[in-house]
């Protein structure tokens, strides 16, 4: 599976993947405060703002995952549901890990909303160990939202 630089011209496509899934798994565990800032719109804006460290997998023009890194963090992390289980979103986390290393990360950090079982699963199988509880403060339209998530950690090894 190759991984890629986002394209310009992927970001609606990448909005509409995210606004979905997002809506898909997050919203059932996530106060409804917070689910009626995630409009379509609030996902291609901060799509755009990330686009340079925005990477994706799958077809040009339609890509079926993509992550996103902010700093010491795996900041995003989706695959569309027709891709999930196929290792897009394998090949997207070794990128982001790999990416991270680069950068002289050790110790890269992500936020897993309460109670997404399928996405912790998903995290301590490919390495990552919850560290804790935190108040994460989630970007929206109208300021940061205060949200209580699970901390996953993972030390990356320096590239050789």
């Amino acid at each position: 599976m190759q991984v890629r630089s986002a394209d310009a011209a992927e970001i609606d496509h990448l909005a509409r993947l995210w606004h979905e899934g997002w809506h898909e798994t997050h919203a059932p565990l996530l106060p409804p405060h917070l689910t009626r800032l995630r409009t379509l719109e609030s996902f291609r804006e901060r799509l755009q703002a990330a686009l340079s460290d925005t990477r994706v997998a799958g077809p040009p023009g339609a890509p079926v995952g993509f992550s996103v890194l902010k700093g010491e963090e795996l900041y995003q992390l989706f695959v569309s549901p027709e891709a999930r289980g196929s290792g897009v979103a394998a090949a997207l986390i070794a990128d982001a890990e790999a990416r991270l290393a680069e950068c002289g990360v050790e110790t890269a950090w992500l936020a897993c909303a309460i109670g997404n079982e399928r996405a912790a699963r998903f995290y301590e199988k490919s390495g990552w160990r919850l560290a804790g509880t935190v108040v994460n403060q989630a970007e929206t339209s109208t300021g940061p939202f205060p949200l209580e998530v699970w901390r996953y950690e993972k030390r990356l090894a320096r590239p050789t």
